[in-house]
């Protein structure tokens, strides 16, 4: 491999092989319990008798864990460096999308009001402003992500009071762990000089993600509004 060939390799993550492998294996999982998690909220919102909302906003929900996914194992198992180039775009831009994704069954059918209404609009905003800057943002500063993911993603605390007077209790619990974990996770990713530190995040994405597909499945949908609402 010549100079330029492992400056590039570098500027995209400069992983060894053994951890590419790892962090394509943690997101290649990933996609299949993606997979799985979109056809239970499927399944769950018919079994509730759930409106089409709920179904809409599971099947958002889901696809955006496949997308991330997908592209983040592609990304790390894909070895040429065209490919890579584009793949780590799609790669970042493809958080933002989750996190949008993440939001809207809690802005649709918890708070299912104006503000939910308003707060989706926004962070989905966000989310595909994020992404199709995302050629400018990684040239920039790649702690620039970092930031915004960490900002579009705890940006719920503003509407903090009618979310705690909508989710029941473990829906909340589960929530905020989420939140928590991925933020903890963040410092993995910026943990550069620690051995497999992406396949660290990786895991904690994954879990982060578990966490909040949990307070979907388990509290969202069974309080979505019925087929005859």
């Amino acid at each position: 491999m010549g100079n330029s060939e492992k400056s590039a390799l570098n500027a995209l993550g400069g992983y060894s092989v053994r951890e590419e492998i790892a962090n394509a294996m943690t997101h290649g999982i990933a996609v299949l319990l993606s997979i799985a998690a979109l056809v239970l909220l499927i399944v769950f919102s018919v079994r509730e008798g759930a409106g089409a909302l709920a179904i809409v906003s599971s099947v958002i929900f889901g696809s955006s864990m496949i997308i991330l996914y997908t592209v983040s194992t592609l990304y790390h198992a894909i070895p040429n460096l065209r490919a890579k180039r584009v793949l780590q775009i799609l790669d970042h831009s493809a958080i933002y999308i989750l996190i949008a994704g993440s939001y809207t069954p809690f802005c649709l059918i918890t708070l299912g009001n104006t503000t939910g209404i308003v707060l989706c609009s926004i962070v989905w905003t966000i989310a595909l402003l994020g992404a199709l800057l995302q050629p400018i943002l990684l040239k920039a500063a790649d702690w620039l992500n970092c930031v915004l993911y960490l900002g579009l993603g705890w940006c719920i605390v503003f509407v903090m009071k009618p979310l705690i007077e909508a989710l029941p209790s473990g829906g909340l619990w589960l929530l905020a762990a989420g939140g928590v974990t991925y933020s903890l996770g963040v410092v993995f990713y910026l943990w550069e000089r620690l051995p497999y530190n992406h396949a660290i995040w990786h895991v904690f994405v994954l879990a982060g993600t578990t966490l909040q597909f949990l307070a979907v499945l388990l509290y969202v949908i069974p309080d979505a509004p019925g087929i005859a609402a």
